[in-house]
């Protein structure tokens, strides 16, 4: 029972089957009964036995206890009866029993409170039971679609979604097969035997790709590798976070790599590249080589550098906390992150795009499952919560989530664990061994086979043997390292046919470096390790190579094509010989016996790898067979068809409004999980690997397939180099194409500037006038015409009393109650008649003139103000009696009181305070009160200044005018009118040009913030510099107006509201809008300014123009005189004002003041001027004054002023220099022309990029070419790494 009162005593009565009486009832209480909560007062618990056994229809009977003489009580008392019972489990007797248990007090229609005097168990349930649901009803619940579609749609469209993503992925996972491969590079020569494999990534910064040609070369502490071009005729490369794999050979081993030398010719359409990081392996020795890079390799971009150097990195380097978390960040959100994953999969990963899209498919229809499974169980409010400070849970919610957890994580796991770690399904056994020894063979990509190609080709001539026997002495110069005298690569006249004094020369040098080798191999012989035999027999492997093919040549040539017989034997036994030479060599240099099996494998054949057999074989990725896939698509087959018809019942189950309110909330959750909570989760994982981890995740290529080109593939021979290409671009070329670079470069902000500027000053003007409306003028119009109809130019106190009883009464209170003049406009509160006073003998008198005039009133100032407190008809000052009413029209009340400010008129500034008098809400009261305000003398002479106040709202236009009508005097008896009438919107239009008017103001505050952050980048890069520039203070002083324009938007609408809100609570009272429409009128002139300062700014986007940038530059140049003729204008301007004013101030309202007076002179110099009202009061001096004023400004000053600036306008024009802005917008303009097909005829042909992107801006004259491995290893010693 739940009492109106407390205490509310009364009795209750119980009868069965029948009302109760005093004497005749089943039970009876008196309440309320003892205890310390209204639950257990006001409680009564009855048992069985109090029912006497009775079952059925009850009554109950409400009699209220009250005292003597009291005969009625107002009370009403809530009763709800409740049917409850406490029982436990008796094992003993296998029943439930109630003996020792009753219900207490706080049992309600939720909860039942057991209070027991012994110990039992009482059921509990450990899981959470969801939402229940009949697949059996399966049919009903559908029929029910066309009332509630929501879900039903919703896992449809999600299903159709899914199939449309897999075409797009299946299509993706095709292209990234041929990513997969690795590249057998064009240029690595067929007799190069020594491998290494390139894997080069990409980074992930916008923009990092590039459409260059990169160049690269390997530095070795044995020696250095020719340049070679990174290229794939058959997939793109260096895509953004691209990983690219290359197959690089050189003659021999490099020795221990010190760095890696990178650069890129500039051409293409996004030429910069940002470099990740290079791993180079040695696939003999499998040794590996870390270059963390990470720079940017462009003219504009990082360092502006081209060519690049590249140290090998540290244990310590690579342990470092950036390179360890942006690796881990970048591996998890490509390929450990399932949803991101999908668009940024690494294409050597066997877990498929489409299979990555179909778990993502999967998991969100179990997600939703699980989600709709507890969507809205009640909550059990005995369940206790657990307090984490902020963070709050139940046993419930933390239930909820771990049942959640066990139904959607383990099935979804094992689908992504399966197709994670199934091997890719093998091919047959003969395929396969085909493959692999194609893959052997592309991968050892030693040899290419010269006899084959000689022999389809069928070309070989006796120069093509010289050039190869050139080679061949070039091969001994670089691989040779004793420094023996020859004449290396001239050979004398008449040597250049001669074949065989060309191969005498050969063997000669040959035997010559052997001698010299081994001499020092004899002097080292102690400290020659294996390594070095090793590096020894490799060379002497490469040189045995080239000479097996220079044999094949002569073997194809024949003797036919030599001069004669004679010289092709001679030249046929010279390669034999210098064959079997190096065979020696080899055994000497290896220790190894002629007879012993060995041999035969360290002299390789032509044509094969000599260490192939070495090869491990490399292990399949995965530990489950191929076919398990099919298990995978079976789980993800059946899990979203079982998920999505279950979510569908629940859908239809929960009707309608549930069902949209269950989507909403899921997708809410769906997106927050998303984008929010598992990108930090995958941070903060980054982050301890980072600092606690520590480890290095190493990548593998055992199983990486590599090809050749189809021109190696028909054992073509290598592509001819182009030597432009393989070396970087000089410094001169590097040079042109920065500036073109930087003239693109400003050529395109500048385009951006100006469609920036557009759009900022459209939104800027949106807002100025989304602000004002015309109506405006039209509603202040009819206003003041309506109240000021009829007015003279002075007025007595008479007059006034007059108008207010007439024209004032009857616009304020018009034909409509509530409404003034003609019924368009409500009048908001009340009018007020608020008046200002001197106080009396408020200035002095001349002593001669005491006898003709006692008393003196001074004009209205804020120091002799009348503030104090009168009786009606200002008798005498009650300034000490507090009965007097404070809105009493004889008491002064304040600013702050009246909740107004200070007023300017059109002779001082007065004060917000006065005497104050309400003219009520109707005609009525409004005429009574001013009766009294007449017959009580209210006005007098003390008065200085009169204002009518009120406030009205035109629902038509929406729009709010705050009315103050002024009648003041300079204390001469004759007062003057004057309106002043402000409107403000102060509630938005509800049409659709309100939502175009605010997002017009939010795309403003966009541009305000673009604008901010660019002036805080020139401001951190020119430091105290950035103040000198006038363009600068512009744009400094526009955001300064924009933010100071948004403090006073918000300003203006909190006093609006504040307001509007005192007028809802004081209806029958003055309204004051005056401080609302005082921050409207600020804001007004905060956006003209704006649309001042920001229509200036336009002359700075027109510098660009040859005219304007003329222009601009003769004001400069002419600025120190200008200042010195402006100083003397104002100098001339003041003088004639101050002399006016002192003469015609007392008669002529134009020269009343010395602003007046000003702006008189000024207006005199445009010709604007009234003549017969100075010549009519002094026309001699007048015409001498003004005269000479004419003759001296207009004739002298004016015209020498004029004259100042054309000069410097002519040597401006004789010695102006064309500015680089000027090429900019000749670049611009014919870069837009070629956009639209248009012919730009240029007056000059300025310096632009070249527009093909071709390698020519690398074309140079140098003379060096990058192949010389010794000014690789000079560029490496001098490198600052």
């Amino acid at each position: 029972m739940v009492p109106s009162v407390d205490p509310l005593p009364f009795k209750l009565f119980l009868g069965y089957m029948d009302y109760p009486t005093d004497t005749n009832y089943v039970a009876m209480t008196e309440m309320p009964l003892p205890g310390t909560t209204q639950e257990e007062r006001y409680t009564w618990l009855l048992s069985p036995a109090n029912l006497k056994g009775n079952t059925g229809l009850h009554y109950l009977v409400v009699r209220p206890i009250v005292g003597p003489g009291i005969k009625s009580i107002n009370a009403t008392l809530s009763i709800t009866p409740i049917t409850s019972s406490c029982k436990f489990w008796n094992e003993t007797l296998l029943d439930w029993k109630d003996s020792g248990c009753r219900v207490g007090v706080k049992t309600t229609h939720l909860v039942t409170q057991c209070l027991c005097k012994h110990l039992t168990f009482f059921g509990s349930s450990f899981f959470v039971t969801p939402n229940l649901v009949d697949p059996s009803r399966t049919a009903e619940l559908f029929a029910t679609f066309a009332e509630n579609p929501v879900v039903v749609c919703f896992v449809g469209a999600l299903f159709v979604t899914y199939l449309l993503v897999v075409v797009w992925a299946r299509r993706k996972d095709i292209k990234d097969t041929v990513k997969v491969k690795g590249t057998v590079l064009e240029d690595n020569d067929p007799m190069d035997n020594y491998r290494y494999l390139l894997c080069v990534c990409t980074g992930h910064r916008v923009g990092a790709s590039t459409s260059s040609q990169v160049i690269v070369t390997l530095l070795g502490a044995d020696g250095n590798s020719k340049p070679h071009h990174l290229t794939d005729p058959k997939k793109p490369v260096f895509e953004r976070g691209a990983v690219d794999l290359f197959l690089l050979t050189t003659p021999s081993s490099l020795g221990e790599l010190q760095g890696i030398r990178l650069w890129h010719n500039n051409s293409g359409s996004h030429p910069a590249w940002f470099v990740g990081n290079v791993l180079v392996q040695d696939l003999q020795t499998e040794q590996k080589w870390y270059f963390l890079c990470n720079s940017w390799l462009a003219i504009d971009m990082g360092d502006c550098c081209l060519d690049k150097l590249f140290p090998v990195s540290t244990e310590m380097d690579l342990k470092k906390f950036s390179n360890l978390f942006f690796m881990k960040t970048a591996r998890d959100f490509s390929d450990g992150h399932l949803w991101y994953s999908v668009i940024s999969r690494p294409p050597s990963s066997t877990f498929t795009c489409v299979q990555r899209v179909s778990c993502c498919f999967s998991l969100l229809l179990c997600t939703m499952l699980t989600s709709i499974m507890f969507y809205g169980i009640p909550t059990d409010p005995s369940d206790q919560v657990m307090d984490l400070g902020h963070f709050e849970f139940t046993w419930q919610q933390f239930m909820v989530g771990v049942q959640s957890s066990l139904i959607m994580f383990p099935i979804n796991l094992l689908i992504v664990s399966i197709f994670r770690n199934t091997r890719p399904r093998e091919t047959s056994c003969c395929c396969s061994k085909t493959k692999k020894a194609s893959r052997l063979q592309q991968k050892g990509g030693v040899s290419l086979q010269a006899t084959t190609t000689a022999t389809n080709n069928g070309s070989v001539t006796l120069e093509i043997i010289i050039k190869d026997i050139s080679r061949i002495l070039q091969s001994l110069y670089e691989l040779t390292k004793c420094n023996i005298p020859s004449n290396e690569s001239e050979f004398g006249p008449g040597k250049e046919t001669d074949i065989s004094a060309v191969l005498a020369e050969v063997e000669e040098f040959l035997k010559q470096n052997t001698k010299c080798s081994n001499d020092t191999q004899t002097k080292a012989q102690s400290q020659l390790t294996d390594e070095g035999i090793e590096k020894k027999s490799n060379k002497i492997q490469h040189l045995h190579r080239q000479i097996c093919h220079l044999s094949k040549q002569l073997s194809v040539m024949g003797p036919s094509s030599f001069p004669s017989p004679q010289t092709f034997d001679n030249a046929e036994r010279q390669v034999q010989g210098m064959k079997s030479f190096l065979e020696d060599q080899f055994l000497a240099s290896s220790h190894v016996d002629q007879d012993d099996p060995i041999y035969q494998k360290n002299i390789p054949e032509h044509g094969t790898s000599s260490d192939g057999g070495k090869k491990k074989k490399p292990q399949p990725r995965g530990v489950l067979p191929w076919w398990f896939v099919f298990v995978g698509w079976l789980l993800v087959i059946g899990t979203s068809f079982v998920s999505g018809y279950f979510t569908m019942l629940y859908g239809l189950k929960f009707g309608k409004e549930r069902s949209i309110s269950w989507l909403v909330s899921m997708i809410i959750s769906f997106f927050q999980s998303l984008l929010f909570i598992q990108p930090i989760k995958v941070i903060c994982l980054a982050v301890f690997f980072a600092l606690v981890i520590k480890r290095v995740d190493e990548e593998d290529f055992e199983n990486v397939a590599f090809e050749r080109n189809p021109g190696d593939q028909n054992n073509q021979p290598t592509k001819q180099r182009d030597y432009h290409l393989y070396e970087p671009p000089p410094p001169a070329d590097i040079e042109r194409m920065k500036r073109n670079k930087i003239l693109e470069q400003k050529a395109f902000a500048l385009l951006s500037e100006i469609l920036v500027y557009m759009g900022f000053m459209w939104m800027l003007l949106l807002v100025a006038y989304g602000q004002k409306d015309p109506n405006a003028f039209f509603l202040k119009k009819h206003i003041r015409n309506s109240f000021a109809k009829d007015v003279p130019d002075t007025m007595t106190l008479q007059d006034v009393f007059t108008w207010a009883n007439t024209t004032l009464l009857q616009n304020l209170f018009g034909e409509y109650p509530g409404f003034i003049t003609d019924g368009n406009s409500k009048l908001v509160g009340n009018a007020r008649l608020r008046q200002l006073r001197v106080q009396q003998k408020s200035c002095q008198i001349a002593s001669v003139m005491l006898a003709l005039a006692p008393d003196c009133h001074a004009p209205y100032s804020w120091e002799i103000e009348d503030t104090g407190s009168y009786e009606p008809g200002w008798n005498h000052s009650v300034k000490d009696n507090i009965s007097v009413s404070a809105s009493s029209p004889w008491t002064y009340q304040s600013e702050a009181e009246l909740r107004t400010q200070p007023v300017w008129g059109r002779l001082v500034l007065y004060r917000g305070g006065g005497f104050v008098a309400e003219l009520g809400p109707d005609f009525e009261n409004g005429s009574s009160t001013l009766e009294y305000l007449f017959h009580s003398k209210w006005l007098d002479k003390y008065t200085r200044a009169i204002f009518v106040e009120f406030t009205v709202y035109n629902a038509n236009v929406n729009l709010f005018c705050i009315v103050t009508l002024l009648m003041e005097t300079p204390a001469v008896g004759a007062f003057q009118f004057h309106s002043e009438l402000q409107v403000i919107r102060l509630y938005p239009s509800t049409g659709g040009l309100y939502f175009f008017v605010m997002a017009a103001e939010i795309i403003y505050l966009l541009f305000i913030i673009y604008y901010m952050f660019k002036q805080a980048k020139l401001l951190k890069q020119h430091r105290w510099l950035y103040f000198k520039n006038k363009w600068n203070l512009l744009e400094l002083s526009i955001i300064l107006l924009s933010w100071s324009a948004v403090a006073v938007f918000i300003q203006r609408t909190l006093l609006g509201n504040r307001d509007m809100t005192y007028y809802q609570n004081h209806k029958d009272q003055f309204a004051s809008f005056y401080k609302t429409a005082t921050a409207d009128s600020i804001l007004q002139y905060l956006v003209a300014f704006l649309v001042l300062l920001s229509t200036v700014k336009l002359w700075h986007l027109l510098r660009l123009n040859p005219k304007m940038n003329l222009i601009t530059a003769a004001l400069h140049r002419a600025w120190n005189d200008i200042s010195s003729y402006l100083l003397i204008i104002l100098i001339t301007l003041v003088a004639y004002s101050v002399v006016s004013n002192v003469i015609y101030g007392w008669k002529i309202s134009s020269y009343k003041s010395f602003i007046d007076s000003l702006l008189t002179i000024i207006s005199l110099q445009m010709g604007i001027f009234n003549y017969d009202e100075v010549l009519d009061s002094h026309p001699v001096l007048g015409g001498l004054l003004f005269g000479s004023c004419i003759v001296f400004m207009t004739f002298v000053v004016l015209n020498l002023f004029i004259s100042v600036i054309l000069v410097s306008l002519n040597m401006e024009q004789m010695y102006h220099k064309p500015s680089e802005e000027e090429e900019i917008v000749d670049l611009l303009l014919t870069k837009l022309c070629n956009l639209f097909g248009i012919r730009y005829k240029r007056e000059k042909g300025p310096v632009e990029p070249d527009e093909e992107g071709s390698s020519n801006l690398t074309l140079n004259n140098s003379k060096a070419l990058l192949a010389n491995s010794s000014a690789d290893a000079n560029i490496y010693q001098k490198s600052d790494y």
